[in-house]
């Protein structure tokens, strides 16, 4: 059938655009953009010069290898391995993807069956229910701890009252919280999902973007068999234009990812690979610098808007507490909205400081039941517009 009558498949019924992308519609004009999860310094001068050798060579432009340029999965393998203190990992090991966003709908597709549960973090990001939705799955949430931190004993409870678990989603630094994980708890949970034979996938993209203490990762902390773990250029290495990702882990779990992602879109751009590699290549003194810039901006906020930090650090349990608040990852501001909102108006409440004062967040609810009373706050984006939004905010939520 075609125009009005075409029909829509059930599993797409339902979905909508992320909250992230409805707070930009309708925005004023001159609206600040404090909602956008994105880096806003500069692409690093290893890329810019990969790129701009691709462009001055003369030839084809070729497909890449389905299983992406050898350099890069090597590149990859070696950083991983580097990074979380373990042997490097072999090509078997690594799937190099179109983004981090691929690689988990590659693995959804691959691992969760029709009718199963799949677990995600509450208060967690947009897309784990909406993958799971696309796989006529259930996605149940489980708690998280104080600020976002993992709770290992509430994740393992809920696993253990849930049927049918066919996959569990980590993702610390977290989107939207900023909230780690312990090396203890990534381990218990890891032998948690061993016991009841689910998938374990841990979202590791914001781990290099730390203030004061590095946080604890997945492989790191319970070896490299332990599930599969996700990394990107588009966050610590400040590129999420040329979309490329990777999923590290057990080549069995991999290997069927893998043909779904080949069907998705064969293997990322040809020049995308060359400037990722060179960016991997280069990791010491990009996710040095990368996390100069992050610094420098959780700094900015502290001097442009230190009402609102003080609210946050409350919050999450840091206030009052010697260094916790100087020990940040990721670039994400929980707020708590104003005492007099309640947290079923928190959307309403966005969408008021949006068309009023000009700046758009994202209401916390957007990312599951336990972020009402929350606005998620990009600290990541430009100096000037970071300044200036948050001065805009600051009148709303400082009182």
């Amino acid at each position: 059938m075609a125009g009005g009558g075409a029909r829509t498949a059930a599993r797409v019924t339902g979905l909508a655009p992320s909250a992230i992308r409805r707070m930009a519609v309708g925005a004023p004009e001159d609206a600040i953009d404090l909602a956008l999860g994105e880096p806003g310094w500069p692409l690093p001068a290893v890329a810019r010069e990969a790129l701009a050798t691709v462009s001055a060579e003369h030839g084809t432009l070729p497909y890449g290898p389905n299983a992406s340029r050898p350099e890069l999965v090597a590149a990859v393998a070696e950083v991983h391995g580097q990074l979380n203190g373990i042997p490097t990992p072999g090509a078997d090991r690594v799937m190099v993807t179109s983004g981090s966003q691929a690689a988990l709908f590659a693995l959804f597709s691959a691992h969760v069956e029709v009718g199963s549960t799949v677990l995600v973090p509450d208060p967690g990001f947009v897309s784990y229910g909406s993958l799971a939705h696309l796989c006529q799955a259930r996605a149940a949430g489980y708690p998280l701890g104080p600020g976002g931190v993992l709770d290992a004993d509430a994740l393992v409870a809920t696993l253990d009252a849930q049927p049918d678990v066919s996959l569990v989603v980590l993702n610390h630094p977290a989107n939207p919280t900023g909230g780690v994980a312990s090396a203890a708890a990534l381990a218990s949970v890891a032998e948690a999902c061993a016991r009841r034979g689910a998938v374990l996938v841990s979202d590791e993209v914001y781990r290099e973007l730390w203030v004061g203490e590095r946080p604890a990762g997945l492989h790191e902390a319970a070896g490299p068999d332990a599930g599969i773990v996700l990394g990107s250029v588009s966050k610590a290495y400040g590129a999420p234009g040329l979309r490329v990702g990777w999923a590290v882990g057990d080549p069995a779990l991999l290997a069927p990812a893998r043909v779904v992602h080949n069907a998705m879109t064969t293997a990322p751009a040809g020049p995308s690979q060359r400037a990722a590699t060179a960016l991997l290549r280069a990791s010491a003194s990009v996710l040095e610098e990368a996390r100069e810039h992050v610094q420098v901006r959780w700094e900015t906020a502290g001097r442009a808007a230190p009402g609102l930090l003080a609210r946050a650090d409350t919050a999450r349990g840091s206030a009052g507490r010697a260094g916790a608040s100087a020990a940040r990852a990721g670039f994400y501001l929980w707020l708590p909205v104003p005492d007099d909102v309640a947290p079923a108006d928190t959307t309403d409440f966005a969408l008021r400081v949006r068309d009023t004062s000009r700046v758009t967040t994202v209401p916390g609810d957007a990312f599951g039941p336990a972020g009402a009373g929350f606005l998620r706050v990009s600290l990541g984006g430009p100096l000037d517009d970071l300044t200036e939004g948050l001065g805009r905010l600051a009148p709303w939520c400082e009182a």
